[in-house]
């Protein structure tokens, strides 16, 4: 980006005033531009036409034109105008390398007469390349022992830019021990690396610095790499033990090649001056060799001769360390062996026939291991106890002397222990008691004993409508605790049927991992909720499997436009509005319908367009198209209305209908018959209206029946607690509410729900509304009453809350589009 920069700006500095360094030449016919590198095609260069004294119609007559010996025309010339201009992208560095002086050549040639002229162009540089090292890690060794002042040349950086867009300076990263130099060896400048501080190994065996180059460039460039610096170890550390005294103790009775003790010493310095080398030095009799060896490499002091505690009880070793060095440095330290006596001979266990995997569906008494043990020595310290690790489902049973069979004595579980380690212990019974351990690794195989078995009890999956084929929508994961074969999982969908299509059209899934992706597109308008068996099963013998339901949710997406119910009047003749219409005037409410749901189904409508703007207007919200003002003589008589009906799906979809009004001087008589639906819409949409109108008529009949009977049987104000109230307190059932008197028997439908203090009525039907009304008992007998109820409206509306003066008082909660009229 900042090379472009750099480029852009040259180009507008080029076009706006690049200057001719050299005058024209009329005698030698040489000219002379200069121009910076690297400007886009069509940059001006300068006016050649003019600086060779030749109009532009002589420019195309005499077929003038540039000759170059390169192989790229960099350079052409526009003969309608005689501009020399920029035709090839100019890279300096690629056609002068990084000579100070890059002039390109170019020959003019005009014929009839034939003229020639040299044309120079001298290429600028531009700072258009970064500095590079060639290596960009540059490693050097520096041992510990060099002197502070020291120098160490470094690779220095290349920079094909020349003059003051090569390289400037070099920058090292901080740090204490180094620093930098740079140095100027002829036109190029060279880094070196200086020691300031002595560095011990030690401490720090590394270091890693950052050097920068930057050119002179405007913006500078800068290119990185990295000095690791090995620091060389010097013999300046002589090994160590932890110890300056070492205390072994041992038993008369070890084996030849015991170890008996491993050395260690340690030496700070690295490398073959760190190579520690162990010996018995010279200081210790002759019976020590004779008795002990040590390894040179490890430290490790063996057993060489049997030992004997009769003939001696301690032995007082001197180890020395050496270090690798030519002049080695050496320490020493001292093994005091302690000789114990004890029961010489320990029990030797024998192990035979043993079995190291058994099935966890093996019966209890399967066999493990046979085995036997012997003891050299005799009477009491002959005598032989054998025992195992506790806690584990084996036994030990003795077959006969000195001889025992492992056996399992419960049933194994893979899937809680997968592997056991029992250890042998037998134990003679000298003083002290000498035993032997022996540890039997045995591996429970596997057997399918475990279903699998899925990670949740059910799935729900929420689909978008319309998803493509192949579409990931969700996965069933399931786990078996059996390993192997046994937990090699397969899963499948069980076959079922969606709308009478089966659900493998619908869908398919993943048998290795569970995922499911659908085949086909869903369509939320016909299907909006189903769901699925998945089973998983593995792949044991016999298989084990597993169910587990799916439910797939489909969420709507807009995808059904509004669909307007014709507004037109039977006869199909045009609508009619009297000229004697006052404004605010019901034209005509437009119905529509959206298939889809929720937002989506949400219309607003509008009018887009009409023969005279100002006339009629449309509600967003009901599409009652109203006259704004009164009609005069001059309106047309002919209106033209385009009401647009729009969703709130995003994007949202419209439709539109055109109106079409005949102004009449007759009276409102003539208003068309606005509820007749287009011969053209589906019969289900008028069925579906002709219900709700049928379920919202049948609604407000039952519900004015019942405001009569209770109006008639109830008054307000004239029933105590004693008279013929209607009392719910005791007379309620599950399916019907029932009150009665001696004059009437009213019933409540399950429509009408009762919880105590509270009455709530309901409609049916997609239209319906819902009053509730608050029912307090009569201060005198705490009986239940209730008042008339209103209408019911066919609207949802804000609810309108009203309190009653008298006993018994109640509360009604309304939609408050219902007309008040009834005084509750």
């Amino acid at each position: 980006m900042l090379q472009k920069g750099i480029f852009r700006v040259l180009k507008k500095s080029a076009i706006s005033s690049i200057f001719l360094l050299c005058a024209l030449n009329l005698v030698s016919g040489q000219i002379r531009y200069s121009i910076p590198e690297e400007l886009e095609h069509g940059a001006f260069v300068g006016n050649i036409a003019d600086d060779l004294g030749l109009n532009t119609e002589e420019l195309s007559r005499r077929k003038f034109r540039l000759v170059s010996a390169a192989s790229i025309q960099y350079l052409d010339v526009n003969r309608m105008n005689g501009i020399l201009f920029v035709n090839a992208r100019i890279d300096r560095e690629q056609i002068c390398g990084q000579r100070v002086n890059c002039v390109l050549v170019l020959e003019a040639v005009a014929e009839s007469p034939v003229e020639q002229y040299r044309v120079e162009i001298q290429i600028l540089d531009v700072n258009d390349n970064s500095p590079i090292f060639q290596n960009k890690e540059i490693r050097l060794d520096v041992t510990e022992s060099t002197l502070p002042g020291a120098r160490f040349p470094l690779e220095r950086a290349h920079d094909i830019d020349t003059v003051n867009n090569s390289i400037r300076t070099y920058q090292l990263s901080t740090n204490e021990h180094f620093s930098l130099d740079i140095r100027s060896r002829g036109q190029w400048k060279s880094p070196e690396l200086i020691m300031n501080k002595l560095v011990d190994r030690e401490i720090k065996s590394s270091y890693h610095l950052l050097l920068t180059a930057l050119d002179g460039g405007s913006p500078t460039r800068s290119g990185t790499a990295h000095i690791s610096i090995t620091i060389l170890d010097t013999n300046d550390n002589p090994p160590v033990f932890d110890k300056s005294v070492y205390i072994v103790s041992v038993k008369e009775n070890v084996p030849l090649g015991t170890l008996l003790i491993k050395l260690n010493a340690t030496d700070l310095d690295d490398g073959q001056n760190a190579a520690i080398t162990y010996l018995f030095s010279s200081y210790n009799e002759p019976k020590i060799t004779e008795i002990f060896t040590i390894n040179p490499k490890s430290g490790a002091i063996h057993l060489k001769e049997t030992l004997d505690f009769e003939e001696g009880s301690v032995y007082e070793i001197d180890v020395e360390a050496r270090d690798g060095n030519v002049q080695p440095l050496s320490t020493h330290c001292s093994v005091r062996v302690e000789i114990t006596d004890v029961n010489d001979n320990a029990p030797l266990l024998t192990l035979n026939s043993i079995s190291g995997t058994v099935s966890e569906g093996d019966p209890s008494g399967t066999l493990i291991a046979l085995i036997s043990v012997i003891d050299q020595d005799s009477n009491k310290n002959g005598y032989i106890d054998c025992s195992i690790s506790s806690n584990v489902p084996f036994d030990l049973k003795s077959s006969f002397s000195n001889s025992y069979r492992l056996i399992t004595s419960a049933p194994l579980d893979r899937e809680t222990t997968a592997q056991y380690r029992i250890t042998v212990t037998c134990k003679d019974r000298g003083i002290p008691p000498l035993s032997t351990s022996r540890t039997i690794v045995v591996n429970i195989s596997d057997v399918n004993d475990n279903a699998p078995r899925f990670t949740q009890p059910s799935y729900t999956v929420y689909v978008t409508e319309n998803i493509e084929p192949g579409s990931y929508i969700g996965s069933v994961t399931a786990l078996d605790l059996d390993i192997n074969r046994n937990s090699q999982l397969s899963y499948s969908i069980l076959e079922n049927q969606i709308q009478s299509v089966p659900l493998s059209s619908y869908l398919y899934i993943n048998t290795n991992n569970g995922s499911i992706y659908s085949k086909r597109p869903l369509d939320y308008e016909q299907i909006k909720r189903f769901q699925f068996h998945v089973r998983v099963q593995d792949a044991g013998l016999p298989s084990l499997s597993s169910d587990v339901v799916v439910r797939v949710i489909v969420l709507d997406q807009n995808d059904n436009p509004p669909s307007i119910i014709s507004w037109k009047s039977k006869n199909n003749t045009s609508l009619r509005v009297p000229r004697t219409a006052k404004p605010g005037h019901l034209v005509i409410k437009i119905f529509a319908s959206d298939a889809d749901s929720g937002k989506n189904a949400q219309l607003s409508y509008q009018l887009n367009q009409a023969s005279v703007p100002g006339l009629f207007k449309v509600s967003h919200s009901s599409g009652e198209v109203r006259s704004v003002r009164h009609f005069k003589d001059g309106d047309a008589t002919t209106q033209t209305l385009i009401v647009q009906v729009k969703d709130n799906g995003f994007p949202p979809l419209s439709a539109t209908t055109t109106l079409t009004l005949t102004l009449i001087d007759e009276g409102i008589s003539h208003q068309p018959d606005v509820t007749e639906p287009r011969q053209d819409l589906k019969e289900t949409k008028q069925l579906t209206f002709y219900i709700i109108i049928s379920l919202g008529a049948t609604s407000f009949i039952l519900l004015v029946v019942i405001i009569v009977l209770v109006v008639v049987i109830c008054p307000i104000g004239n029933r105590t607690a004693s008279g013929g109230a209607c009392s719910f307190a005791s007379c309620c059932s599950t399916k019907e509410w029932e009150c009665q008197n001696s004059n009437f028997n009213l019933q409540v439908t399950p429509d009408f729900h009762i919880v105590p203090s509270l009455l709530e009525v309901r409609g049916n039907g997609s239209l319906s509304g819902t009053c509730r009304y608050k029912i307090r008992s009569a201060p005198e007998s705490g009986a239940m009453f209730f008042a008339p109820l209103p209408h019911m409206a066919m609207v949802a509306g804000k609810e309108t809350r009203y309190m009653l003066p008298d006993s018994p008082r109640m509360r009604k909660s309304c939609p408050d589009h219902v007309s008040d009229n009834n005084n509750v």
